[in-house]
């Protein structure tokens, strides 16, 4: 059965897409810790990452560098924090997350509550700037 990642990144459950190309997707996280909080997932449905082929694996950071110098452009930070603990969904994802301080990637703090109108300028604000 495909993970919910997948049925995200085929359509079949609507998301706040910020990148996409043949083999990966990004998407905004609907639980951010941040603003621009964002996962980038390989399409294919792999659980860890470190189960991915060498090329596998270097085609997805690549890919999640593009994305995390998007996001840079756009929302207010010093860096971008990098995540991978991938025990929520069984599927390979990097979480890219806007930070000005270490404590800004607390997974445990309460998380944000932002309305769709809001996360869907965050998402075509990223889109804009991706290349």
């Amino acid at each position: 059965m495909a993970t919910i990642f997948s049925r995200i990144a085929a359509g079949e459950i609507p998301s706040f897409k910020v990148a996409e190309d043949e083999k990966h997707f990004a998407f905004l996280d609907i639980n951010p810790v941040a603003k621009g909080h964002t996962l980038v997932i390989p399409k294919k449905e792999i659980d860890y990452i470190f189960d991915l082929s060498e090329e596998d694996y270097a085609d997805l950071q690549q890919f999640a560098r593009r994305v995390a110098k998007a996001i840079e452009q756009v929302m207010p930070c010093k860096r971008i924090g990098v995540a991978v603990m991938g025990l929520e969904v069984p599927h390979t994802h990097i979480h890219l997350i806007p930070i000005n301080k270490e404590s800004d990637m607390n997974f445990f703090k309460e998380k944000l509550s932002l309305p769709a109108e809001e996360m869907e300028k965050i998402a075509t604000n990223i889109r804009g700037a991706f290349k």
